[in-house]
């Protein structure tokens, strides 16, 4: 009988400190930005948005480079000055 209330024990320890852990990682989440910028010379070859800004192609994922001059991706605003080489090329509200 207590080998079957250690068991239960735990059991029901490890579910409260799941629960803990659930409801920290739900905070831990932001909110959606308000506004995006166009991040420019981050974009790894094939990971671009969308088309380069000096028109060479017109879609996302034909980026041919590395952190190209050119190839961009969206970010949260005030977040791509803080990737080096990250220039910001335009400002976009988000989506409602």
């Amino acid at each position: 009988m207590s080998e079957r209330k250690n068991i239960i024990g735990a059991t029901l320890s490890g579910l409260v400190a799941l629960g803990a852990l659930t409801a920290s990682v739900a905070h831990a989440v932001p909110d959606q930005p308000k506004v995006w910028e166009k991040c420019a010379g981050i974009a790894k070859a094939g990971q671009n948005d969308c088309g380069a800004l000096d028109g060479s192609h017109a879609c996302s994922g034909q980026a041919k480079m590395d952190n190209g001059d050119n190839e961009w991706v969206y970010m949260p605003k005030g977040t791509c000055t803080k990737v080096t080489g990250g220039v910001v090329k335009a400002e976009k509200p988000a989506k409602k």
